[in-house]
């Protein structure tokens, strides 16, 4: 019969345990209540993708509106001029 290790399991699986100084600094008491509900809910339900344009960029566009509008013809640019891919076909074996 095998003979039962007692006190192994223990040892082997239990992690030294260091203090961290933030454990007292921050408690579940102290952070209660500090947070708005829901504060960008609108945010996230849009999808909104917020990009920083650099000052020289940001300048040259009025509004977000002329933004969408100047990326969306780079785009169509891009489809217009762009070679189709072609699929590589491969022989049969």
């Amino acid at each position: 019969m095998r003979e039962k290790r007692t006190g192994l399991k223990e040892k082997s699986m239990s992690k030294a345990r260091t203090a961290d100084p933030l454990d007292t600094k921050f408690t579940l008491e102290t952070m209660q209540g500090k947070g708005v509900r829901g504060k960008y809910l609108t945010k996230v339900a849009k999808g909104s993708n917020v990009v920083k344009l650099d000052p020289e960029i940001a300048r040259a566009f009025p509004s977000a509106e002329a933004v969408n509008a100047a990326l969306a013809s780079v785009i169509e640019i891009s489809k217009l001029t762009s070679k189709p891919r072609r699929t590589v076909r491969r022989k049969a074996a």
